[in-house]
């Protein structure tokens, strides 16, 4: 992996003690996402995506194995703003208006909302919210609402994004229209980005690489790298080489 800004997960297993047994949840996973890139997980429910998440963003800790972000230990990485994070549920605070939700991250790690006003601005520019500043979340769209929770885990310039199927409560035509703005956002700033999706099509047309995970238990199954040149346009999704590319993935979940 080169640079410090990456992603590293070696060897992790988790396991959780169910009703009658222990369930396995992942077994001795092993990713790296290089500094600047974008990672797509992808597999079928229950294959440990969400557990690998919540193990990167320092939320839970592995049985066995070790985890690096950006250089750090989760916990580390998050106390200095160096990761962002949007999930499916905005969880937009509903008394705080756009801004106001945006800069929640910088309250938490006690950083100045005066010295960030204009990246707050620019934040809200990025995203197609501009006079929408002081509107409350009850006053926006689902599609508006997930805009402004990637501004807000944009705001402290993170160095690592996770995303853990933000567009996943969209209809398929919004969902659509927010991967190609997601795409024009993360370009602005390439973070590194690890996207937890079920979406074959969003995996395909966001990322640089797909991963598809097995089940059972959870483990990474085949990687597939995608070749399309950045930026991606809409047409995109209609053509032989998109198509051939989603059948690839849609195998791979189907296993050996």
């Amino acid at each position: 992996m080169t640079g410090t800004t990456g992603i590293m997960l070696a060897n992790i297993s988790r396991a959780f003690q169910g009703r009658e047994s222990v369930v396995q949840a992942l077994d001795n996973v092993t990713l790296a996402c290089p500094a600047g890139s974008f990672t797509a997980l992808i597999g079928p429910s229950g294959c440990g995506k969400s557990t690998l998440l919540r193990l990167a963003l320092g939320l839970d800790t592995p049985d066995a194995g070790t985890i690096a972000i950006a250089g750090m230990s989760p916990q580390e990485a998050a106390k200095a703003g160096l990761t962002g994070v949007a999930f499916q549920d905005a969880a937009l605070m509903p008394w705080r208006s756009v801004e106001d939700n945006i800069a929640l991250p910088l309250d938490v790690l006690s950083r100045k909302r005066a010295d960030h006003k204009a990246k707050i601005a620019g934040l809200i520019d990025l995203v197609g919210l501009k006079g929408f500043e002081k509107a409350l979340p009850g006053e926006l769209s689902g599609g508006m609402r997930q805009r402004v929770a990637i501004a807000r885990a944009l705001v402290t310039d993170p160095k690592v994004l996770f995303l853990d199927e933000p567009f996943g409560a969209l209809d398929q035509i919004l969902r659509r229209q927010m991967n190609i703005e997601l795409q024009r956002i993360w370009m602005d700033g390439r973070a590194t980005t690890l996207l937890v999706t079920h979406g074959i099509d969003e995996a395909v047309f966001l990322a640089d690489r797909v991963v598809a995970m097995q089940s059972r238990p959870g483990r990474i199954g085949t990687v597939i790298d995608i070749p399309f040149a950045r930026p991606r346009r809409p047409d995109i999704f209609t053509t032989p080489e998109f198509h051939a590319l989603q059948d690839q993935v849609a195998e791979a979940l189907n296993g050996p």
